[in-house]
C-alpha cells in the first residue's frame, strides 16, 4: 500500500494470482522451442504505487503440455492491480508456469521498461536450477 499526497493507494496481494486459471492441452511431437511473448504485462510496485511495465517472455520445450493462450493472457492480466516487486512478480511467473508446463526447459523473462533512469531485466532458466 503506497501513498501519494496523504492518499493511500489500494492493490492486491500477489496471494490473489491464482495459477490455477493457466490451462494446458496435451502434446505429443518432436522436441521443439515455443516462445510466448506480450508487451501488455503490468503490475504495481508496492513501494511507489506506480504501474512496472515489461515484456514477458517465456521459452520453453513442451514435455508432455502445451499452455492454453487464453489462459496465459488472463493469468497474466490478473496481475495488473497487484502489489508485487519486480524480482518477485518474475519469479512467481516461473515458478506458477513451471509447476503447470513441467516443461522440459524453461525461460521465463521479464523486460521491464525505465523507471528513474534505471532498466531491469530478470530472467530465471531451468537450465540453471
Amino acid at each position: 500500500m503506497a501513498t501519494a499526497e496523504g492518499k493511500v493507494l489500494q492493490f492486491k496481494s500477489p496471494d490473489t494470482v491464482d495459477p490455477s486459471i493457466l490451462e494446458t492441452f496435451p502434446y505429443a511431437g518432436p522436441k521443439q522451442h515455443v516462445q510466448y511473448s506480450t508487451n501488455e504485462f503490468t503490475a504495481v510496485c508496492p513501494f511507489s504505487g506506480l504501474p512496472d511495465i515489461g515484456i514477458v517472455t517465456i521459452d520453453y520445450m513442451p514435455g508432455e503440455k502445451c499452455v492454453e493462450l487464453k489462459s496465459l493472457k488472463y493469468y497474466l492480466l490478473s496481475y495488473r492491480d497487484v502489489g508485487i516487486y519486480q524480482e518477485h512478480v518474475t519469479a512467481k511467473l516461473y515458478e506458477d508456469i513451471s509447476q503447470t508446463l513441467q516443461a522440459q526447459e524453461l525461460t521465463l523473462t521479464v523486460v521491464y521498461q525505465t523507471r528513474g533512469g534505471i532498466d531491469t531485466t530478470c530472467s530465471i532458466s531451468s537450465k540453471d536450477q
